[in-house]
Parts: C-alpha cells; sequence; structure tokens
C-alpha cells in the first residue's frame, strides 16, 4: 500500500474545504449595483452550485441587451419576459439566481421565489449604489437628466419591498467579494431548511 505524505499547510487547505447541501435556490435581489452577479458567481462557486443571472437570459433569448428590450419594447414587455424567465429558472436544479433590480417588485415573481426558492436582499445603501453605477450607461432606468435623483427615487420606493425578503445582507463599500458571498453563506446557515454544512 503507497503511502501519501501531506504537508502542513497542505493538511490545512484539505481541513478548510467545506462541503455544503442546497436545499432551496437562492434567489438575490436588491438594488442595481448592489453586487448581485458579482456575489452570485462568488457564491455559486463557493457552494458548488449553478449560477443563473434572469437578465442574462432574457438578453440572451432577445439577442440583444435590457437596455435594448427597455427601448425598443417598453418596460412592461420586458417584465413580463423577466417573470417568464424566473419561473423558468426556478424550475432548474437548485443553485444562485441573480434577479434584475425590479424583479422583486412584482406580486408575481415574489410569489414564485417564495414557493420555489428563498430570497435574499443585499441591503447596500444609496452613496454605495451611486458609486457603482454612476459611470455605467448599461441601467436604462438611468438614462434619465437627474440620474441620481432618478437612483435616489427607485432606492426609496423599492427598499420597503426588499424588506420583505426571506433573509438580509448587508453590504458595505470595504466587502470584498469574496466576504460578502461569506457573509450570504453565514446568513443561509440560519436555515437549515436552505443551507447545511454537511461532513
Amino acid at each position: 500500500m503507497q503511502t501519501i505524505w501531506l504537508l502542513a499547510g497542505e493538511r490545512r487547505a484539505l481541513a478548510a474545504v467545506r462541503h455544503w447541501k442546497l436545499h432551496k435556490t437562492v434567489v438575490l435581489v436588491g438594488m442595481m449595483g448592489a453586487g448581485k452577479t458579482a456575489v452570485g458567481k462568488a457564491l455559486a462557486a463557493r457552494l458548488e452550485v449553478p449560477f443563473l443571472d434572469s437578465d442574462a437570459e432574457i438578453e440572451q433569448a432577445a439577442n440583444m441587451s435590457i437596455a435594448e428590450i427597455f427601448a425598443r419594447d417598453g418596460e412592461s414587455f420586458f417584465r413580463d419576459r423577466e417573470t417568464q424567465v424566473i419561473n423558468r429558472l426556478l424550475e432548474n436544479r437548485r443553485g444562485i439566481l441573480s434577479t434584475g433590480g425590479g424583479a422583486f417588485l412584482s406580486e408575481r415573481n415574489r410569489a414564485l421565489i417564495s414557493e420555489k426558492g428563498v430570497s435574499v436582499w443585499l441591503d447596500a445603501e444609496l452613496p454605495l449604489l451611486w458609486n457603482r453605477v454612476k459611470h455605467k450607461d448599461t441601467r436604462p432606468l438611468l438614462r434619465t437628466d437627474k440620474p441620481h435623483a432618478t437612483l435616489k427615487a427607485l432606492y426609496e420606493a423599492r427598499v420597503p419591498v426588499y424588506a420583505t425578503a426571506d433573509l438580509s445582507v448587508k453590504a458595505r463599500s470595504d466587502y470584498a467579494i469574496e466576504t460578502m458571498a461569506g457573509k450570504v453563506v453565514e446568513t443561509l446557515l440560519t436555515r437549515p431548511d436552505v443551507l447545511e454544512e454537511i461532513e
């Protein structure tokens, strides 16, 4: 029989590997710029589950950007497609689903998410959001004469709805993406019906 010797660092690395069982799809909700896509990808990698992005799915199916869909077909058309895509993605294998900033405002979407997954609000304050989105032109709702005022109005209107999510995690400007993903894991572990650490 062959004996395999591990260095101390390798033993520590193996001991640090954690294994998870995800029981429900985790649906990340929150404002544009909250970090849903970046944190979602890191979280999916950490839990070794698929990462899904409803906006990316819509863009791929339409072969155009969200901004182009808004311009050509309007927000109402986009929201209908968004609900269809979210419903389909929630039927897939359990994973991490990042949604657009307006998705959780729909009562129908909230019902679908509640029935088939668990919602996690990435709670970022307005200054942090503005700092992240002010130099990007990919946000159709911010294509106004006063984008900061528009963002503020959206924030104030949406926060009470986001606050109804099953769980919330506070975002901070000094959190790296991996740190934020770790905070989400800690929060999910408070719900054994959603996430468990296994031996």
